[in-house]
């Protein structure tokens, strides 16, 4: 990110530039301010986009073989294509010998480092991957935020938005625009101000229902099973997502089982560090057994209900109330 922004201030541009990771919130930011370093505002003769696979390569080359218009470069934006994985043999060759008036940035959520395109691009231009955020730097980004509107906010309530929002940049900043309205003219957002405005994501709520299951109250996990079903959420995505919980909890009592730390435990089952210690927590109130029939008993009720032996509300209360004794 320091190089772009440098590459920006200087305005001494690579031709080809590849942003890409698992944090769109970044990749969407400097994807904007490339093109705004880059492109002449308004300018659309030279200034190209293409979106996941529908385009023809052969004209992409062509087209980057022209000259512009009345303008210093040519400028192809391009976004989740897949060509970093498969299929972007071609505009690798290309990209050997680019015309010198066209510039290119592409923005993927994966690539594949071994692919001829991706090794090109490393070549000629500049390659930046956006990783999700340590809990750290998103506490320092959410304080940056609220101090730039003259709010401030604790590091404790810091880590309560957290644990509703998840770290996608894209929901912390929704759910900040909703604080800084709710709290109008107080400058300090405080615990209750987080609880009152700020949504919490469904698998904090699938979380929370299997730790009312792990401690043995099955009105606690109905309940926020009913609540999901208020917020419009389908029966089937939250059998999904039990069976997800069930099967996260399982790989991290295999992992600690190994002796893995929590670190380790968060980066191999993919969610934040932060959030590994709730896991091992919750994994230890059940047997790897339990967990196993468990995630047995998700794919039988999917399939009686897409079978039609079954109402899909109906299987999954069925489902909470059995499947996980503790």
């Amino acid at each position: 990110m320091q190089r772009i922004n440098e590459d920006i201030k200087t305005g001494n541009f690579k031709q080809i530039y590849l942003l890409y990771g698992e944090e769109r919130y970044l990749k969407n930011q400097y994807t904007t301010r490339l093109r705004k370093a880059l492109c002449q505002d308004g300018d659309e003769m030279n200034t190209h986009f293409y979106q996941g696979k529908d385009f023809s390569l052969g004209q992409v080359i062509d087209l980057a073989e022209t000259l512009p218009f009345l303008a210093e470069r040519r400028v192809m934006f391009f976004k989740d294509t897949g060509l970093f994985k498969a299929g972007g043999e071609k505009l690798a060759e290309y990209l050997a010998n680019p015309n010198d008036t066209t510039f290119f940035v592409f923005t993927e959520s994966e690539v594949d480092k071994r692919s001829k395109l991706y090794k090109a691009v490393q070549s000629k231009g500049y390659v930046a991957e956006f990783t999700v955020q340590d809990e750290n730097s998103l506490k320092r980004w959410i304080a940056g935020i609220l101090g730039r509107e003259g709010k401030k906010i604790s590091e404790n309530t810091a880590q309560l938005l957290l644990s509703k929002t998840g770290t996608d940049m894209e929901n912390i900043q929704m759910e900040l625009e909703k604080l800084i309205c709710y709290c109008l003219d107080r400058d300090v957002v405080t615990a209750e101000d987080v609880e009152a405005v700020c949504t919490t994501r469904i698998t904090n709520h699938i979380f929370d229902m299997v730790n009312a299951i792990a401690e043995k109250q099955p009105q606690k996990a109905l309940q926020l099973y009913y609540d999901l079903l208020a917020l419009k959420e389908p029966p089937m995505r939250v059998l999904f997502l039990i069976a997800r919980q069930c099967n996260l909890l399982l790989q991290t009592k295999e992992l600690k089982s190994r002796g893995h730390d929590n670190k380790t435990i968060a980066s191999k089952i993919g969610v934040p560090p932060f959030a590994a210690g709730k896991y091992v927590a919750q994994a230890s109130h059940f047997k790897t057994s339990v967990l196993k029939n468990a995630v047995k008993q998700c794919v039988e009720t999917e399939e009686a209900v897409k079978s039609g032996r079954m109402n899909d509300m109906m299987s999954v209360e069925i489902l909470i109330l059995s499947v996980l004794p503790s």
